[in-house]
């Protein structure tokens, strides 16, 4: 059985929240960022992801996981309509930088809400650099400052493209200088999507594709991040890096290092707050760009 508490348990939120609105679903939205990882780490440790709901809570709620797009947006329009939000689930296709173009096919979940005839686009797991902390306004050519960047709603017919304006990043260590890891340009879409109401039958087939497909970017990388306060830390196979933002120098500060396979699981456990029940099996192909 599911219920509430369990989850602002889990998220640290111990405000009111007897009314559906902006100003609760901003505190919400935040505090999961914050608290639940942007991880595929079940795809590496012989597990699989699912649609199911009472699984998705059990893992991220109860076992202290955190899930992909998917798993933690699906249990986030839970959330929302426990709370008595208008929610509408939507299907996204994200930015591919290897090919320069969108997803030919759905690759994300995402949420539109509707508070006092506004609405807003939810989206509590996109992860690193691009993870939004409070929802963003649905209106076309708005920016919208938020810690991690500006971001940017563009209607373009029916589809409308979020992309993010960032700052330079600035690698701490010399030996990451080149690294594939580090996002290079200042300006980047993230995904575009429409306002097609979705099922969860929507993304039964996008689900299997991300943890099986040979080509898929979940099967070629190991990923965990998890934002912070002050910027966002991620592991990427071997490779762990904090990032802190710095909006007023303009830069963002990268710390990067590579980790040996013995301090992987003490890594998980004190920066990400998990611990697998299965061995997980790092891997980063450097072939596939974030």
């Amino acid at each position: 059985m599911m219920n509430l508490e369990e989850y602002f348990q889990r998220i640290g939120f111990y405000g009111p929240y007897g009314k559906p609105d902006l100003a609760t679903l901003k505190l919400i939205h935040k505090q999961h960022v914050m608290t639940i990882p942007f991880e595929n780490l079940s795809i590496h440790c012989g597990e699989r992801i699912t649609m199911d709901l009472e699984v998705i809570f059990n893992k991220i709620v109860r076992s202290s996981r955190g899930g992909v797009c998917c798993e933690s947006n699906l249990l986030f329009t839970w959330v929302l309509k426990e709370l008595g939000y208008n929610c509408t689930i939507l299907s996204a296709r994200d930015f591919k930088s290897i090919n320069n173009d969108f997803s030919p096919m759905d690759s994300h979940l995402i949420n539109k809400v509707i508070i006092d005839d506004m609405a807003y686009i939810a989206d509590v797991s996109f992860g690193v650099a691009c993870q939004i902390w409070e929802p963003l306004e649905l209106i076309s050519g708005k920016e919208q400052p938020q810690t991690a960047g500006v971001f940017r709603l563009s209607e373009k017919g029916e589809v409308w493209v979020l992309e993010k304006t960032g700052r330079k990043p600035k690698i701490m260590n010399p030996d990451f200088d080149k690294s594939s890891l580090v996002e290079k340009k200042h300006t980047k879409p993230m995904y575009c999507f429409t306002l097609v109401p979705r099922g969860v039958d929507h993304f039964l087939e996008m689900t299997q594709h991300l943890q099986t497909d040979p080509s898929s970017l979940f099967t070629n990388k190991s990923i965990c991040s998890l934002q912070t306060p002050t910027g966002f830390r991620v592991l990427i196979g071997w490779t762990y890096t904090e990032v802190n933002f710095k909006p007023k120098e303009g830069v963002d500060l990268l710390e990067m290092k590579t980790i040996p396979d013995d301090e992987v699981e003490q890594i998980l456990g004190g920066k990400f707050h998990l611990k697998l029940v299965n061995k997980l099996v790092p891997i980063n192909n450097k072939a596939h760009a974030l």
